[in-house]
């Protein structure tokens, strides 16, 4: 009796299919495909994602444009109320809620 190879070991077969992003995911990992922190197994699915995805593209644009624009501010910029408003933010950030 002959046993093929894929039969003694079938788990070698075909590896673990990784399930594709959803779009929620990708507004989660958008800062680090910005910074190129992500995986290149993540970095393939988010790009994937993108291929056929819009609003994402979308949404991506926006955030380089944001970030474009955002690093032009400086202190002098922001009014005493948006000051006011970034640090109460910020503050509500680092309580966790």
């Amino acid at each position: 009796m002959r046993i093929w190879f894929s039969q003694a070991f079938p788990w070698l077969r075909t590896r673990p299919r990784v399930p594709d992003l959803v779009c929620q995911q990708v507004v989660e990992l958008v800062t680090d495909y910005l910074e190129g922190a992500l995986s290149p197994a993540d970095q393939r699915r988010f790009d994937k994602h993108l291929a056929g995805c819009p609003h994402c593209t979308e949404y991506l644009a926006q955030m380089r444009e944001t970030i474009r624009l955002a690093g032009r501010l400086t202190p002098e910029d922001l009014t005493p109320a948006m000051r006011t408003d970034l640090t109460d933010l910020y503050r509500q950030w680092r309580a966790g809620g």
